[in-house]
């Protein structure tokens, strides 16, 4: 059973407890934060959970990204690897492209992200010459676990007070963490990997059957 959360604190403890967790409603009733936040959190003028997500994925203390149907959840570092694992199939980005997987488009945008990571997707958009398919790129990048948020920056008034959505800062894992933070699954096979995702948030949520993780995990 997930608790209403009221702090980042309480987020953080959340996620590291059961290991993945959406930001808005999808497939599988109750597994979002989007129903357990505590209603005067959702749209108020104090801190709440548009700014955390920036502010965990900048402490490192979990990752924040596209990566449920389509949509963005944050990641215990400990699942993390597991779900990278499954998602890259065994691949790198070079071998996806030496074995022709990989969209043009995406291909381009990782080159340019790579040219100067960390990059704002909106420099990345305008670097890249592209804006027709640019969207849809990013998010499949992101469900591949090649691309995530490093943080999410905001326009400032002139005041300098912070306004807007932010913009989210894009990096890669591997630059964020190191090479070696994705070598924890070397012994397990993607498969292997997906059963051990699925299989932790069936612990943490002993109502939801492990299939239903599987089934929005793939």
């Amino acid at each position: 059973m997930i608790e209403t959360i009221h702090s980042r604190t309480q987020l953080l403890e959340l996620v590291n407890r059961i290991g993945i967790l959406p930001f808005f409603k999808n497939a599988v009733p109750g597994w979002s934060l989007e129903e357990h936040i505590a209603p005067g959190l959702w749209f108020t003028d104090q801190e709440g959970p548009w700014e955390w997500k920036g502010q965990m994925a900048a402490e490192k203390s979990c990752v924040y990204s596209k990566l449920v149907g389509s949509g963005n959840a944050w990641v215990s570092l400990s699942l993390f690897p597991d779900l990278c694992n499954y998602r890259r199939d065994g691949y790198d980005f070079e071998g996806r492209c030496e074995d022709g997987l990989v969209h043009y488009r995406d291909r381009m945008l990782m080159e340019c992200l790579l040219s100067g990571a960390p990059m704002l997707s909106k420099d990345v958009r305008r670097k890249c010459g592209f804006t027709k398919g640019y969207d849809t790129s990013l998010t499949r990048l992101e469900m591949q676990t090649f691309i995530i948020n490093q943080n999410f920056v905001y326009n400032l008034d002139k005041s300098g007070r912070p306004y807007g959505w932010g913009n989210a800062q894009l990096t890669t894992p591997e630059l964020w963490f190191g090479e070696a933070f994705l070598d924890q699954t070397e012994a397990r096979s993607p498969s292997e990997s997906l059963t051990h995702i699925c299989q932790c948030l069936h612990q943490a949520l002993p109502e939801i059957d492990a299939d239903a993780f599987r089934q929005i995990l793939k």
